[in-house]
């Protein structure tokens, strides 16, 4: 494979460099004055961006701390009770911090303004300059969408978007409008993706044809019924607000604060939840876009939530000189076959999954994230004489976007990127819901359609409902 550096746009900083000139970790939340600007859009490498947080409880509480070297204006979460951890915990690590000797123990979130409502926040609140999303699947696009609008730059917790159709829409609204993007799968800026694909564009293990990737998930219940009995909403949550642009239906704790991921009118399954760690790794390295076949198998399919376990099969074409390549995808327990390479008692991947490359000069393995990449069997890597490393490194998924709003260039994982990889993944799903028909599923990705089961396309995009549109 030839070399070249595979993450265009990206400047060549470590973490360690990046923090160090920060104004102080990102765990810290700390929080301080902005500085003046130079012009309408403009943000100087010296000044703090503005950034709100859409969903403030669960994920978010991480991704508000790795950006909270930045100045946190807003915070946005349909649950109170959500909202007040937040808070609390915001509060308790800067009194550890102070106690520790580092900053006076004042909660930096205090002066953030609150809301429930996205749509308000944005509309209201003109100070802000960037978003972070950490809400459920189903409302990721409408989010991100309402903040490109504002001319909001975006940071979306991963998978991209619900369906095809969203992740399609996005990427075209966010090139028009000039907005810095990026998505969270952590791995896309981990060391070990860069490893791979260095050895990979060395011809470390050859033309590769074959890939298998599998995961631990779903470590939440699925597989269920809808519930049939019908609860009191919570006090402190707008059950509508949380539902979005979805279908009503009445609220029950099995929909949310988690479990959501479990339910196809709210999550993607197994496959959206880590196929953007896992998935992404052979899809980056080997430069994959438009797949042209996809089939899949799973347990029980009841099409109120997703099976307990799914295999997928893609076929992709030549591209940039590269061989056509099947991947495999399993979920649920379901394990690719182990290759004799392996030695004796060695895992395949690490606890939460692997990617297992096949090529006409032997194997490449690692873990979810792209975590310890190794040529197998260890003999092999052993021997293996690496390459330069010859693609920039990044500082983090979330200090890199914050890096790339300053200095006016797009991110490793933005959605031009990010929305193919979503792409490839929820035709996956639709495969999943199509697998009793017994067929394999042909993709034109330059169309956006499947060409020859009609009834597969109703499921590439949702209609909004609830006076929501994209």
């Amino acid at each position: 494979m030839k070399k070249k550096k595979s993450f265009p746009g990206q400047s060549s900083v470590s973490r360690r460099e990046f923090l160090q000139t920060s104004a102080g970790a990102a765990a810290a939340f700390t929080i301080s004055p902005r500085h003046a600007r130079g012009g309408p859009g403009f943000v100087a490498p010296s000044d703090k961006l503005n950034i709100a947080a859409i969903g403030a409880g669960g994920k978010g509480r991480s991704d508000i701390a790795a950006v909270s070297t930045e100045n946190i204006v807003a915070l946005c979460d349909v649950d109170d009770v959500k909202m007040a951890d937040t808070l609390k915990r915001a509060k308790e690590q800067a009194e550890k911090m102070q106690a520790e000797g580092n900053g006076n123990g004042k909660n930096p979130l205090e002066k953030s303004k609150k809301y429930k409502d996205f749509r308000e926040m944005l509309d209201k609140q003109k100070d802000i300059d960037a978003v972070t999303v950490s809400t459920p699947d189903h409302t990721h696009a409408i989010a991100a969408m309402t903040a490109i609008k504002h001319g909001k730059h975006v940071f979306v917790q991963k998978p991209l978007t619900w369906s095809v159709g969203e992740a399609r829409i996005l990427r075209e609204a966010a090139k028009k409008a000039g907005v810095i993007t990026q998505m969270g799968n952590q791995g896309h800026a981990g060391e070990g993706i860069r490893l791979i694909v260095e050895w990979l564009e060395d011809g470390a293990i050859g033309d590769v044809r074959e890939v298998q990737c599998w995961t631990n998930r779903p470590v939440w219940k699925t597989g269920m019924d809808r519930p049939e009995e019908i609860p009191s909403v919570p006090s402190t949550l707008d059950w509508n607000l949380w539902l979005g642009p979805a279908p009503f239906r009445p609220y029950h704790p099995s929909y949310a604060p988690w479990a959501w991921r479990a339910w196809c009118d709210f999550g993607t399954g197994a496959l959206g939840d880590m196929g953007a760690h896992i998935f992404d790794i052979p899809y980056h390295a080997l430069k994959m876009e438009y797949p042209t076949t996809v089939e899949a198998s799973s347990s029980k399919f009841n099409n109120e939530s997703w099976p307990v376990a799914e295999v997928v099969r893609y076929e992709f074409p030549e591209r940039e000189g590269l061989p056509p390549v099947k991947l495999t995808w399993y979920d649920g327990g379901m394990m690719p076959k182990r290759p004799e390479a392996i030695e004796p008692g060695r895992k395949m991947g690490d606890s939460d999954g692997g990617v297992l490359f096949i090529g006409d000069k032997g194997l490449l393995m690692c873990g979810c994230y792209g975590s310890q990449p190794r040529l197998v069997p260890e003999t092999f890597m052993q021997e293996y004489k690496r390459p330069p490393k010859t693609i920039p490194r990044s500082p983090g998924i979330h200090e890199e976007w914050v890096q790339c709003i300053k200095e006016g260039k797009q991110a490793t994982s933005n959605f031009e990127y990010a929305s193919k990889l979503t792409e490839t993944m929820m035709i996956g799903n639709i495969a999943v819901r199509m697998a009793p028909k017994n067929i394999t599923l042909e993709w034109d990705g330059k169309k956006g359609e499947f060409t020859n089961m009609p009834e597969a396309n109703e499921f590439l995009m949702r209609e909004y409902l609830n006076g929501y549109k994209l």
